[in-house]
């Protein structure tokens, strides 16, 4: 006698089964949200492919005349090339050392015994509920005063230390088994072996997600970078494509900056997306 395959509708009761009606409704529902999410995106394309021409709506929104040359423009311009540079910098750097500091923190403090340890990483972690505008004027002092304005380090350094990046290292390095630690070590395993072999390659999900949020963060930055770099040189791309507002830049040329700006992080995401999805699930299913 074969079995009839079971499917999750047959697991659902037929009560609880949404109808015809509810089914169009929720496609309805979806397709509009999803609309309204792309629709600024289209627009800021669009309008960035209509040089010299008015803004009249919705004339405007239509694919009709379009023409790159804004994005020649904005290329070809001085320091718009050094904003994209401070920007990689930037962002690359500071997700390295993050996400390096993070996975060594998180190491110490799921799988190390230390006096102190609990209350160092509490109060390591209250960090999180300082709103980062509190902390942002006593930094650049400090900064300022070590001559970090201007300056890559200067930049990078301050934001290094994260609370969040760290408790969620922690959270994945404390749910591997202490067994397997213990088996590396008595086949001879220094601690840093341990972590470059053993560890690192488990966290790759993790990592990816983690990587994922933080170059986000960076690159779309713009309170810290305008007060660290207050030199046209030292500007990154949030910064530099505010500041040609205040320049009577077209809009066309300062919509396209915007779609320069935006096509590293889309592609950053596409290169960590199957990462970047286990990383999620993993962590769902593990709270």
């Amino acid at each position: 006698m074969t079995a009839t395959p079971t499917t999750y509708q047959d697991t659902v009761p037929r009560a609880l089964r949404p109808g015809r009606t509810g089914l169009v409704a929720r496609a309805v529902l979806l397709t509009a949200a999803s609309l309204a999410t792309v629709f600024p995106f289209y627009a800021m394309v669009v309008l960035s492919l209509k040089p010299g021409a008015a803004v009249e709506l919705p004339g405007s929104l239509l694919p009709w005349h379009l023409s790159g040359s804004s994005y020649g423009a904005v290329l070809d311009a001085q320091d718009v090339p050094r904003w994209l540079l401070n920007t990689l910098v930037y962002s690359v750097v500071s997700v390295v050392g993050v996400l390096a500091l993070a996975a060594l923190a998180g190491y110490a403090f799921a799988k190390k015994r230390f006096r102190g340890r609990e209350a160092m990483f509490w109060s390591f972690l209250s960090m999180v509920m300082v709103p980062y505008h509190v902390t942002m004027i006593p930094t650049f002092i400090m900064m300022a005063k070590l001559g970090g304005v201007d300056t890559y380090w200067g930049l990078i350094i301050p934001t290094l230390a994260n609370a969040q990046a760290v408790f969620l290292m922690r959270q994945f390095i404390r749910d591997l088994p202490d067994e397997m630690f213990e088996a590396a070590r008595l086949d001879g395993c220094g601690e840093l072996r341990i972590f470059v072999s053993l560890v690192l390659p488990l966290l790759k999900p993790i990592l990816a997600t983690l990587g994922t949020f933080v170059f986000l963060w960076h690159w779309n930055d713009f309170l810290w970078p305008l007060i660290m770099g207050q030199s046209s040189g030292m500007r990154t791309l949030t910064v530099g494509i505010a500041s040609l507002q205040q320049q009577q830049v077209p809009l066309s040329q300062v919509l396209a900056g915007s779609v320069i700006a935006f096509v590293p992080i889309f592609a950053a995401y596409l290169a960590g997306q199957r990462y970047f999805t286990e990383g999620v699930t993993g962590s769902a299913v593990k709270g």
